[in-house]
C-alpha cells in the first residue's frame, strides 16, 4: 500500500522504482494517507494544541472514562453481549458521546480512518429480531467500537498532565496521535 523503504537514495528518488498502489483499495488508502500528511512544523503545532485541549477538557475526559469504566456501561454491556440481550445495543450511546468528546479535542483534523470505520460499523445500529440469527456479526461491532473509543479516552486521561510531547513516546500516547493523524 505504501512505498517500500529503501536505504538506496538513488532508487528511492526515482519514481520508476517506487512501488505504486495497484488495486482500487490501495489507491484509495494512498489518497487518504496523502490527505493527512503534514509538515513537521504543523504536526508539532497541532500536537501542542491537542495537549492543551486535553488539559482544558480534563474534567470531561475523566468523567467520560469513569462512565465508560463503570458497572452499567463497561461490565453490563459486555455481560449483555454474552447473555444475548438487546441491551448490548445501549453501548452505542456511550460510544457516540465519547467520540463526540474526542472530536472536540482537535476538530481541525479528521479522525483516523480505521478508527472511524470501527465506530461507523459499531454505531447507528437498531435491533431487529433477525439479528438473533447471527448475534455475533450484529453485536460484536458495537462492543469493538465501544472498546476503541474507551481506549482513546483512557489514553487522553493517562497523558493529560504531560508538560510537553514525550520522547521516547509511549505507545498509548502515539496511538492517541494516530487518532488525529498526527503520526
Amino acid at each position: 500500500m505504501f512505498p517500500d523503504f529503501s536505504l538506496n537514495q538513488e532508487a528511492e528518488n526515482n519514481p520508476a522504482t517506487r512501488s505504486k498502489p495497484e488495486t482500487p483499495e490501495q489507491k484509495e488508502a494512498w489518497e487518504r494517507y496523502l490527505k493527512t500528511r503534514l509538515s513537521p512544523a504543523e504536526r508539532n503545532r497541532l500536537e501542542s494544541v491537542l495537549l492543551g485541549r486535553i488539559k482544558q477538557h480534563k474534567t470531561e475526559l475523566e468523567g467520560m472514562l469513569a462512565t465508560m469504566s463503570g458497572h452499567w456501561t463497561y461490565e453490563d454491556h459486555f455481560y449483555r453481549y454474552y447473555h444475548g440481550s438487546i441491551k448490548v445495543y445501549h453501548a452505542q450511546n456511550t460510544t457516540e458521546q465519547a467520540v463526540k468528546l474526542l472530536r472536540e479535542l482537535l476538530p481541525e483534523r479528521e479522525l483516523n480512518y480505521s478508527f472511524s470505520e470501527i465506530i461507523s460499523d459499531g454505531t447507528g445500529r437498531e435491533f431487529k429480531v433477525e439479528h438473533n440469527e447471527n448475534w455475533d456479526r450484529n453485536t460484536r461491532p458495537i462492543l469493538e467500537a465501544f472498546a476503541h473509543a474507551k481506549f482513546m479516552v483512557e489514553m487522553a486521561v493517562r497523558y493529560v498532565d504531560l508538560p510537553e510531547p514525550p520522547q521516547p513516546m509511549p505507545s498509548g500516547y502515539a496511538a492517541l496521535l494516530y487518532l488525529y493523524n498526527l503520526r
